[in-house]
């Protein structure tokens, strides 16, 4: 089998170059409260064979100082379009920019790939401060 056009961009996928995540002050920082997103219509590429992958993003996290700015985090999540990603890759690097963002007391993420070839995929990461 052939190597994909994709494949060779997982050597350096924690250097992938996103929009930055903005985000706002929480005037609520002394209050514990989860935050919950869904985004239902993420899609990337598979990086085997190039065509896209597409996913069901949950986020809950529990805001400290910062909260995450949602149009920009919605122009983040679209970034990766057309980037060939495996999806553990995707879960980890979603996570780490996230926490790099807005520092929450606590989040987990998961990512419910749809289908491909008759086998679905989640993932989840789960961050502690």
């Amino acid at each position: 089998m052939s190597k994909s056009s994709y494949e060779d961009l997982q050597e350096n996928i924690r250097d992938l170059k996103t929009p930055d995540i903005e985000v706002w002050e929480n005037k609520y920082p002394d209050k514990t409260y989860t935050v919950s997103l869904e985004i239902p219509e993420f899609t990337c590429i598979c990086p085997k064979t190039g065509l896209p992958d597409f996913a069901v993003i949950k986020l809950d996290y529990i805001p400290n100082q910062l909260c995450l700015e949602l149009k920009s985090f919605k122009l983040y999540l679209v970034s990766y379009r057309n980037v060939g990603i495996f999806h553990e890759h995707l879960v980890n690097k979603l996570m780490e920019d996230i926490v790099r963002a807005c520092k929450p007391r606590s989040a987990k993420l998961e990512v419910i790939m749809n289908p491909r070839g008759g086998i679905g995929t989640t993932v989840v990461t789960e961050y502690t401060k």
